[in-house]
């Protein structure tokens, strides 16, 4: 018999509870499923006990939280197939479908594997077959939505990283979801009426899409002439969504497809403020009421109290499987299609997340009889280890600096800024004479094409205030005689196949205002003589390379002598390669041989850009040479030009470097 009051304070409790953890998790940085699911485990047998647990969610009560927590899986599936960008997958092509195919081919291959180890165990009543399948899909499922709010809380969703990873994870929740309908066909055609039924699943897709869809396209004009979502018209996509998922679990297809079949199909073109209000309308009741239900009933199934060293055994080699397949299979997949190695353990980062789509997958695999209670605990704590793991994860592999200069980036070409390869050298006075650096400068800048090069040099206020009359004038004739020397300084960078530009101002405190004006700049490479007002704070502003003109020689251009560059003679890996990038592109720039000095590591980046057609050469550092050198390590007497690397450097491309440079092959 149901208690109505009962059933009543169990809701207080279950929504209160997955309000206050899903709160909590989101101010350590984790998606709120973490916390609502945590809630469900810290509510069910886990913590309460049989005593207690059995008073409050026994089995009478179940089944009206299973059937509220369903409806609201409904709507939610409804709300990810209406919210499902197709064009992500239609703009990123083939990379998006290699990483789709490799993160799932390779934990599903070894998810089939682990499941054929432990199926007499854990498989039971059901057939080996389903179950092997209901594995691979599980360990192969990333969580869409969970991966699209991490991605957001970042602002990574306007960079390439972030559009991939949601192209490639809208692959894969088509593939695990086709997987899925599978098995749940498979395990669920035990008798001659499921065996038909079954055989409607494809002709009813097609029929969502050839019929069902023109059909709501109606919907949009219906929309424009009332101007607001009726109650009718919100009345006939309720009616329409119910009636998609009872079709499917009538075909013992499980009603989630339908859900997620009548959101895909949905009109898209000129229906975005229709979308936008059955959102606003369906996502309240849905996400904050219902869906936090869902997921706490799955943490009630869950009891952590009945593992024993066993089943810690089979946890180990979950999680190895899980984990390990997406990162192996996404990175590997990446890496094939030449993106590079940070953006590819970024992209497999992102791919792991399980979190809904996961818990999802595992309840439908519970109530078919597929999992039984143990693997399911076993495979909910998995999930949540993985979802909560790719926040910290992600923030190591690609951390906070590197997403800022790639937003900056996406910002400077929305706004249509050039994106040029862009040096920004900062003029000392007297202007007039700083050809050299200017010079050194534009070299630099001829690393890639198209290139720039920014001249600024900022003037302090004169002492005595200004005032009509003779100091008025004296002041006004200097300004002028430095915008005219950085003007010539500027057209002799154009003349070296560099644009330039200038800028000059006064300022109330150089050291102060030098910094920001660099940083707001966005430079690829800061040229900075030393001794400069500013100079530390420039450096410790600056997010890209700065190269310090530590010896008056190292500019001059007139001389005969090689380049040499300190390499791996001590510093980071980063600051050595940073210094052999400016030292490379001054030899190719200037004519000059390459000399690399630094024992080992030297003699192989020799060997490689000489086979590269660089003329370059390992040994000592020959008299008369410009030497560059990175300033983390120990600074050579005689260094002309010290680089500090950008900070989050990524491992050099040499051939793509010397191929920029223009070296012939």
């Amino acid at each position: 018999m149901l208690h109505m009051d009962l059933l009543l304070l169990d809701l207080v409790i279950v929504l209160a509870a997955a309000r206050l953890l899903g709160a909590a998790a989101r101010r350590i940085g984790q998606p709120p499923v973490v916390g609502e699911i945590l809630a469900g485990i810290l509510l069910g047998p886990t913590l309460l006990g049989p005593l207690l647990g059995d008073t409050l969610f026994g089995p009478e009560m179940k089944p009206p939280l299973q059937a509220l927590a369903n409806v609201g899986l409904v709507l939610f599936m409804f709300v990810v197939g209406l919210e499902l960008d197709q064009k992500l997958v239609r703009g990123k092509g083939r990379i998006a479908a290699t990483v789709a195919l490799g993160s799932t081919a390779v934990p599903f291959a070894l998810g089939c594997a682990l499941a054929l180890a432990i199926a007499g165990e854990h498989a039971g009543d059901a057939e080996t077959l389903p179950f092997v399948l209901f594995m691979g899909a599980a360990m192969a499922a990333t969580a869409f939505p969970v991966l699209a709010r991490i991605l957001t809380d970042r602002g990574m969703q306007r960079i390439t990283v972030g559009g991939l990873s949601l192209a490639a994870a809208a692959v894969i929740d088509v593939l695990a979801w086709t997987v899925l309908a599978v098995v749940v066909a498979v395990a669920g055609a035990g008798d001659a009426e499921g065996q038909w039924k079954v055989l409607l699943a494809l002709p009813y897709a097609v029929v969502m899409f050839t019929v069902v869809r023109p059909l709501l396209a109606r919907l949009v004009p219906a929309h424009g002439r009332a101007g607001r979502l009726t109650p009718g018209l919100l009345s006939l996509v309720l009616l329409g969504l119910i009636a998609s998922a009872w079709a499917t679990e009538w075909m013992h297809v499980h009603f989630i497809f339908g859900a997620f079949l009548f959101g895909a199909v949905m009109p898209r073109e000129g229906a975005e403020r229709l979308t936008h209000e059955i959102l606003e309308r369906l996502e309240q009741l849905a996400v904050l009421l219902l869906l936090p239900m869902f997921f706490v009933v799955a943490g009630l199934n869950v009891n952590l109290r009945a593992l024993d060293l066993s089943s810690l055994g089979t946890l180990a080699a979950i999680l190895a499987v899980a984990v390990g397949g997406k990162l192996l299979g996404s990175y590997a997949a990446a890496r094939m299609q030449k993106v590079p190695a940070r953006q590819s353990w970024a992209l497999a980062t992102l791919l792991n997340t399980r979190g809904l789509t996961e818990i999802v997958i595992l309840t439908v695999g519970l109530e078919k009889g597929v999992l039984d209670n143990e693997l399911y605990s076993l495979m909910v704590v998995m999930a949540l280890v993985t979802t909560g793991m790719t926040g910290p994860l992600l923030r190591r592999v690609y951390p906070d600096r590197r997403v800022a200069r790639d937003i900056a980036e996406a910002e400077r070409a929305a706004l249509g800024e050039t994106a040029a390869h862009r040096v920004l050298a900062v003029v000392p006075a007297p202007p007039g004479e700083q050809g050299p650096l200017v010079e050194l400068s534009a070299a630099l800048a001829r690393a890639a094409s198209p290139c720039e090069v920014a001249l600024v040099h900022l003037r302090p206020y004169p002492r005595q205030r200004l005032e009509v009359g003779t100091g008025l004038s004296s002041e006004l004739a200097e300004m002028a005689e430095t915008l005219h020397d950085l003007e010539t300084l500027a057209a002799a960078a154009r003349d070296r196949g560099a644009q330039a530009r200038v800028v000059s101002r006064f300022a109330a405190d150089v050291a102060a205002e030098l910094p920001e004006v660099v940083t707001g700049a966005r430079p690829d490479l800061v040229v900075l003589p030393a001794g400069v007002p500013g100079y530390a704070e420039v450096r410790a502003a600056a997010a890209c390379r700065v190269l310090t003109v530590a010896s008056p020689g190292g500019p001059q251009a007139d001389g005969t002598g090689p380049v040499a560059v300190h390499y791996g003679s001590g510093g980071s890996g980063g600051a050595a390669d940073a210094a052999a990038l400016v030292a490379l592109a001054l030899a190719v720039s200037r004519g000059r041989p390459l000399v690399v000095a630094g024992g080992g590591r030297a003699a192989a980046l020799a060997r490689r850009l000489a086979k590269l057609g660089v003329a370059a050469s390992a040994g000592e550092v020959p008299p008369g040479a410009l030497v560059v050198a990175p300033d983390a390590a120990a600074v050579p007497d005689g260094a002309h030009l010290l680089v500090r690397a950008e900070q989050d450097p990524d491992p050099v491309d040499w051939a793509a470097a010397v191929a920029a440079l223009g070296v012939p092959a």
